[in-house]
């Protein structure tokens, strides 16, 4: 779910104290998008959201939630914004999140 690896990369990176200002601007800029999509059924957008989700969730070792991401942009650009199952998307964001802010302590 959370590639561990990649979050110590990324913290080793910016250092410790910049890594808790990356974590609370991912958090809060997926946030914003999550809450878009929940609110919003326009498609117009969804290739443009799932590619962002994406992007920013494979920097910060959210493995599962950005794959879900992927193959949700892969569909959306392709046509297809209907396959987009975006309530597994809501999940796997949720309970990425709350494993990756419970075991970050543990770093």
């Amino acid at each position: 779910m959370i590639d561990w690896d990649r979050v110590k990369e990324l913290r080793s990176e910016v250092g410790a104290e910049d890594f808790a200002e990356v974590v609370d601007i991912f958090l809060e800029e997926v946030d914003e998008v999550i809450e878009k999509l929940q609110s919003n059924t326009s498609t117009a957008t969804l290739a443009e959201d799932m590619h962002f989700l994406k992007g920013s969730s494979l920097n910060l070792g959210f493995a599962s939630f950005s794959g879900l991401c992927r193959d949700g942009e892969t569909s959306a650009a392709s046509g297809h914004p209907e396959d987009v199952n975006l309530g597994n998307v809501f999940k796997s964001y949720a309970e990425s999140k709350s494993v990756f802010l419970e075991q970050l302590k543990n770093l």
